[in-house]
């Protein structure tokens, strides 16, 4: 039943470069009045969504699920949970989005599943049933404590003890999420069967969670202490001692590499599919990137918490960042995001003024790899405030108050200012739609050219139509505290971008050449101001030019 009636051509290389938007379907748009977002909700602003110009949509979880974790717990991978609607919704979803001529990617949770699913509830009945090896089951040590000191990102041991087997279970999430044994062939062969299963509905590629979590070390060693200055909060905030760990063991694995060639194979059966896997590795992100996406037998692209922590995105970072990705992995390809579902929207996490939000969007959208784009970024969105007694994440409730979780970044979407709800639902949110967002409601912008979503439609539209900043080379040209300028160059055209990252006006030089202003430029036509050799570029500003002498 796959539905291939997408309104653009079938490219195989469509996903590079190009820009994705996440959905988080709970806090989208309600459709029956529950308060909680759901496909048909999804359908109803897609609208929106193609007016942004943006290449592909990624929608989190709707899997059926206990939603402890709010669909990253899956009891069956194979149906919509009821909340989102049905499978009829879901190809209908998908039939409507192809006809705009967007593709649809699918969030997959292959690592673990929730302790509701079939496959966990048969594993734990006894130690010699069908599917007894499809879980990382390990028996205590003599003295009844764990088999290791792994930790879960949710706070703890990463073992859970279970009476009926008799022996502990591995989750590196919450303990309603057990890991699935990837060293049973078995369980790899059931994940690859569930990929084939969407992709014959439909959809267009994966967004694979926590990809690098697939495989443990059979020998369950003990993970080493990571030196203190080497301790980070780039995947677990700052206040979980999982931070105080070398993550040898406990994943990123190197048969890893084997299933995700597997999935490779299974995903190049079908037309035009993508993947980008997302890589909790605080140590060695980048080199992990490149292992998973160098050869083209793996994944087609990755991203990690570089630029979703909390360091200050410097030019000197941004630079940086995409140097260290480009000489570790000068076959492979990245996907770059500022925000998502489980981190501080950036506007908050860096503090920036409108304007500083409006340059650093532009040089996401410049930057050599693809990029994600989270929902409501078009819209400059802050980070909500939850109260505690709002609060619905697991993981905030764990740590507050110095980490306060995730619902912050996933309050519903403010689509109209006249509405108490910002027109997400005629029920009860399931979290509160924030005031400040609803002042901001997508329909105040609308009209307004120099408003956050105009921007970054402007923004979008000059990238796709400009190749070099799709699928350009990158080359630096300078990088400060407050400037980035570097060189993309496709097919012979030269295009030089510049941000200027400070509130402060200052005069950039030129590369050698002649240059002259790119068309259709986002920001204001009058600025920055051409003088020989150089440019006059305002605080907060981008610019960019186009070689001539080539």
């Amino acid at each position: 039943m796959r539905n291939d009636n997408l309104s653009v051509p079938a490219d195989p290389d469509w996903w590079r470069g190009a820009v994705l938007y996440q959905i988080y379907p709970r806090s989208y748009q309600d459709s029956n009045g529950d308060g909680i977002g759901d496909l048909f909700g999804i359908m109803h602003r897609l609208p929106h969504i193609a007016s942004l110009g943006v290449d592909c949509i990624w929608i989190s979880p709707f899997f059926r699920s206990p939603m402890l974790d709010f669909g990253y717990d899956v009891s069956d991978y194979r149906d919509v949970d009821p909340m989102f609607g049905t499978l009829a919704d879901f190809d209908a979803l998908i039939e409507t989005t192809h006809q705009l001529g967007l593709r649809v990617m699918i969030d997959l949770v292959l690592s673990h599943t929730s302790s509701e699913h079939p496959w966990f509830k048969e594993s734990r009945l006894n130690r010699h049933n069908p599917r007894a090896n499809w879980y990382v089951w390990a028996d205590p040590k003599p003295d009844g404590t764990p088999p290791n000191n792994w930790l879960s990102i949710f706070g703890g041991s990463a073992w859970e003890w279970d009476g009926e087997r008799m022996q502990y279970y591995l989750h590196n999430f919450l303990r309603e999420q057990p890991d699935l044994n990837f060293h049973e062939p078995q369980v790899q062969d059931a994940l690859l069967d569930i990929a084939r299963f969407w992709l014959e509905r439909g959809v267009d590629g994966f967004r694979l969670d926590t990809v690098n979590f697939y495989v443990h070390d059979q020998q369950l060693r003990d993970n080493p202490a990571l030196p203190p200055e080497q301790i980070n909060d780039k995947t677990a905030p700052a206040v979980n001692p999982y931070n105080f760990q070398d993550h040898l063991y406990d994943k990123t694995q190197p048969e890893n590499l084997d299933f995700l060639k597997r999935l490779r194979e299974v995903m190049n059966d079908y037309t035009a599919i993508t993947s980008v896997g997302e890589v909790g590795e605080s140590q060695r992100g980048a080199e992990v990137q490149a292992a998973y996406t160098s050869g083209g037998d793996k994944l087609h692209m990755c991203y990690d918490f570089a630029l979703l922590s909390n360091e200050f995105p410097t030019g000197v970072h941004l630079n940086d960042t995409v140097e260290s990705f480009g000489e570790t992995a000068p076959d492979g390809w990245a996907c770059w995001a500022f925000s998502n579902h489980d981190v501080v929207r950036h506007k908050s996490r860096w503090n920036l003024s409108p304007a500083a939000a409006r340059v650093y969007a532009a040089a996401l959208l410049s930057l050599r790899g693809s990029v994600c784009l989270y929902q409501g970024e078009e819209l400059g969105f802050n980070e909500a405030h939850v109260a505690f007694k709002d609060l619905q994440d697991p993981y905030g409730k764990r740590f507050w108050p110095r980490f306060k979780g995730r619902d912050g970044c996933r309050t519903p979407i403010a689509w109209v200012q006249d509405n108490a709800n910002g027109g997400f639902t005629d029920g009860t949110p399931w979290l509160p739609v924030a005031s400040d967002q609803i002042a901001h409601a997508a329909s105040t912008q609308e009209d307004d050219p120099e408003s956050m979503l105009n921007t970054y439609r402007r923004m979008i539209r000059l990238r796709k139509n400009n190749p070099a900043l799709v699928k350009g080379s990158y080359v630096p040209v300078a990088a400060e505290e407050q400037y980035l300028a570097f060189i993309r160059e496709h097919e012979g055209i030269r295009l030089f971008c510049a941000f200027n990252l400070s509130d402060q006006t200052r005069e950039v030089k030129l590369p050698e050449g002649t240059w002259d202003r790119l068309e259709d430029a986002p920001f204001h036509p009058e600025f920055p101001i051409f003088k020989t050799g150089g440019i006059v570029l305002p605080p907060y500003e981008a610019a960019f030019a186009v070689a001539t002498d080539a």
